[in-house]
């Protein structure tokens, strides 16, 4: 039980959760270095009485609405995060039964306990308040309701800790949709309130100290310049790898969204925050082993980035290499930054000339096919160097049964990786450049280190990505995703989906060239 108890005290300590840690974190003056944290008025006078006796109340802090009067002393809410408020003092006065009591002990902070409490035992030994605080408590589980051992509810806060942190320093949210807001609001939230999505008249309020993110192809240019004339580089969100069931061509929202600050994964043109990783983490075996798992996972449940794609039978094959060829849409920022130019029938082209005598499929890309995005190719020119055109198998099963790939900047390009297939890149998408691919153009110097599969997966899966639970509207893990996906659980649907999807077929219509007006 004690070496128990040890383990969950260094593992508090490490991941700094308990108590509202995702409370406020107010600037502190150095001078100010006793903590006082009264539970009741009374105490508050006790300890303000000491703090007098002892010449310390110039030096002192007193948390919640305790100061009784005295003006020139300092107070901060009760709210706000211990571990924050326990790191700052030098010194800590707490009611026994107050929670920054324990965390004092967990921080090993000098304390003097006032009053009965069950953190009345930090003064016996840390283990012993530790268990009171621990004795009697069920944890549940929020994604299943099930019982959750204290060790894993650690982790999971210490996740959701991290989240917290990375966006406490976040002053301004430009270009999301409100559509996406319902599942990308947990991914931003600070802790403190609101996410601070902010308009384009607001940029005038924001100096070159704070930090903003957008999703810039939904930011007007002048907004960017705006902010840059201010000294203010925002950093990018975006969709992530596994991102939903349904287009987001269709308003279907994000279930995973990338917060990149020093770039975006798919510009190759400077460093990103994945290429970054890639490049230098150093990647434990236990991560190793998790991105194996969920790569197999993956593999195994034809999960894409729209979702899960159901076995299809298709057409057999003959002895000939079988190639697959993705379009992609024009437009994106993927093909206008990483993409050398290239259009989607000079990527069949290309394949063609490079495979002469393979059988080579082309895929459109499904926001094209939708009828909302720029790329289409008329299937007369697409099969003067595919030999088919498919549309209705996913893409997944597209892959398991061909080769190779041929792609420019596709996502597609990775998927295939993941499941063992010859990838040729006729761009600079973010997973070229590693050793897992035929790379055709020069790519950066910074991706000269070799990677295998499973650290490409882990960078790209698991570090890289947030992720909202399609179901509670929590943050979660990859895993999650993927088990509400295989369980039918992570369909978001709303009337502007519906509405979406039928302007797309009427513009399909429309688009047709043999259809003709009565």
């Amino acid at each position: 039980m004690a070496a128990d108890l040890d383990r969950l005290a260094d593992q508090l300590r490490q991941a700094k959760v308990g108590g509202c840690f995702w409370g406020p974190q107010p600037a502190l003056d150095s001078a100010q270095d006793l903590l006082l944290v009264p539970e009741s008025p009374e105490q508050a006078l006790e300890m303000l009485a000491a703090a007098q006796a002892a010449g310390r109340v110039s030096a002192a802090i007193i948390v919640g609405s305790f100061r009784m009067g005295r003006g020139s002393l300092r107070d901060v809410p009760d709210d706000c995060d211990p571990w924050h408020l326990a790191a700052h003092a030098h010194e800590i006065w707490a009611g026994a039964g107050h929670e920054l009591a324990l965390v004092a002990g967990l921080l090993d902070r000098p304390l003097r306990l006032f009053g009965p409490g069950p953190s009345g035992g930090v003064a016996d030994g840390l283990n012993a308040a530790l268990g009171t605080a621990l004795a009697g408590s069920a944890i549940v589980d929020p994604f299943d309701g099930g019982a959750l051992s204290a060790t894993d509810a650690i982790a999971l806060l210490a996740d959701w800790r991290t989240l917290i942190d990375t966006n406490r320093t976040i002053s301004a949210v430009f270009g999301v949709a409100r559509w996406k807001r319902v599942t990308v609001d947990p991914l931003l939230w600070d802790g403190t309130g609101p996410v601070r999505y902010a308009r384009a008249s607001q940029a005038a309020m924001l100096t070159a100290g704070d930090a903003a993110i957008a999703w810039k192809s939904r930011t007007p240019a002048a907004l960017l310049g705006a902010l840059d004339l201010r000294g203010i580089v925002p950093g990018e969100i975006e969709d992530g790898m596994i991102r939903s069931v349904g287009l987001g061509a269709n308003c279907v929202p994000p279930l995973s969204v990338i917060v990149d600050r020093r770039g975006i994964y798919f510009d190759p043109s400077a460093p990103s925050d994945l290429e970054t990783i890639l490049a230098e983490a150093e990647m434990p075996p236990v991560l190793l082993a998790r991105a194996a798992a969920l790569r197999t996972r993956m593999v195994a449940e034809g999960i894409s980035k729209y979702g899960r794609a159901l076995p299809k039978a298709l057409p057999p094959r003959d002895a000939r290499r079988r190639v697959l060829v993705t379009g992609q849409v024009e437009d994106d920022r993927s093909i206008l930054t990483g993409g050398a130019g290239m259009t989607n029938l000079a990527l069949l082209e290309a394949a063609r000339k490079l495979e002469p005598d393979t059988w080579i499929v082309y895929k459109p890309h499904p926001d094209v096919e939708a009828g909302h995005r720029k790329g289409r190719i008329a299937d007369a020119d697409a099969l003067r160097h595919a030999d088919a055109i498919d549309r209705a198998a996913p893409i997944t099963a597209l892959i398991d049964n061909v080769d190779a790939l041929h792609v420019i900047t596709s996502l597609a390009g990775f998927e295939a990786l993941l499941r063992g297939k010859e990838v040729i890149t006729h761009g600079m998408p973010f997973y070229a450049g590693w050793g897992l691919t035929r790379d055709l153009m020069p790519l950066p110097p910074r991706r000269g280190r070799r990677r295998t599969l499973d650290e490409l997966a882990a960078g790209t899966l698991i570090l890289y990505p947030r992720y909202t639970d399609p179901v509670t509207r929590l943050p979660c893990g990859p895993e999650l995703v993927i088990d509400r996906i295989s369980s039918n659980l992570a369909k978001v649907s709303s009337p502007l989906i519906v509405i979406r999807e039928w302007q797309g077929r009427l513009r399909l219509l429309f688009d047709r060239p043999d259809y003709r007006l009565p």
